[in-house]
């Protein structure tokens, strides 16, 4: 008792103690305003920049020739085909992520090593080289194409060679950011949900899952971002059939390479906006399930 006291006093006597372990640096004030301006300046030219660039650009000769480029047939129908990639890919990949995020966190088994560097092989193989295994394999040369071809199936030019690009560069952004989240949770809240008799999906559903989601989000987040955006794997196998096979990334290179800047510029910009709106979902979800868990406390 007289030791806490003789602290306590000696705190009180000497500010200078208290501060050292409240402060988290002591480096001086310039320091953290240098930091700050770096970052800012860096987003700045790196990001910022570059978003206004292109919503300039598009707008330049004004808001007809803005929204005619976006309600072009050909504008129109990439899009729809970018939604509907993404809408198939990402659930997908969301399945398939969930699935060997739990296997390897939470069970021991030979080859987990090599599980884990097939999750990482589209993170160290280029898109384009992606797109030309789909070929060599879908192909009407390729291994199975003589055989899709006589059932009257197509996979490359087509949507499903889309699909698939895009799933096999998108697949390991789900898995990856659930991974370490998971092992670092450990198995214990599973077992003791198993010893009170509830089974595999219920202690998914009731204990894992609460347990994981804003990490899931962020892999959907990520995994959405980079299927709307994919331009290397999606180029080889689609075949550049306007109205047919081109996605927005695609449209707006043709756009660009037709020299039809305004145009290129305003579907460009609306794959922004697109990114932008899964940001923004995105927040609002956490804003919304912050103010739940506020709602509960209170």
């Amino acid at each position: 008792m007289a030791g806490g006291i003789a602290t306590s006093r000696a705190t009180k006597a000497d500010p200078a103690a208290d501060r050292s372990r409240t402060t988290p640096t002591t480096e001086p004030r310039a320091v953290k305003w240098l930091l700050i301006g770096i970052a800012v300046l860096f987003l700045t030219v790196v990001v910022l920049l570059p978003l206004v660039t292109v919503f300039v650009e598009g707008l330049k000769r004004g808001w007809d020739v803005y929204i005619s480029a976006l309600t072009d047939p050909d504008a129109v129908s990439a899009l729809k085909l970018t939604l509907l990639v993404a809408a198939i890919a990402v659930p997908l990949n969301a399945i398939f992520g969930i699935a060997a995020s739990w296997l390897i966190a939470k069970f021991s088994f030979r080859g987990k090593n090599l599980l884990l560097s097939l999750i990482d092989l589209p993170f160290s193989v280029s898109p384009v080289i992606a797109g030309f295994m789909f070929l060599l394999l879908f192909g009407a040369q390729g291994y199975l194409g003589p055989w899709l071809d006589d059932r009257g199936l197509q996979v490359v030019f087509a949507t499903p060679g889309i699909i698939l690009a895009t799933m096999f560069v998108t697949f390991p952004f789900v898995a990856r950011e659930l991974i370490p989240l998971m092992q670092a949770q450990g198995t214990l809240e599973e077992e003791a949900a198993a010893t009170l008799g509830a089974k595999g999906f219920r202690i998914f559903w009731s204990v894992t899952l609460p347990n994981i989601k804003w990490g899931l989000l962020y892999g959907l987040v990520l995994c959405n971002a980079r299927a709307m955006g994919e331009f290397g794997a999606v180029s080889v196998v689609s075949g550049h059939i306007r109205g047919e096979t081109n996605t927005l990334p695609l449209h707006v290179e043709i756009l660009y390479n037709e020299y039809q800047f305004s145009a290129s510029f305003a579907a460009a910009s609306l794959l922004m906006l697109l990114a932008l709106l899964t940001l923004g979902a995105k927040s609002l979800v956490e804003w919304k399930t912050a103010q739940r868990n506020e709602d509960r406390e209170g």
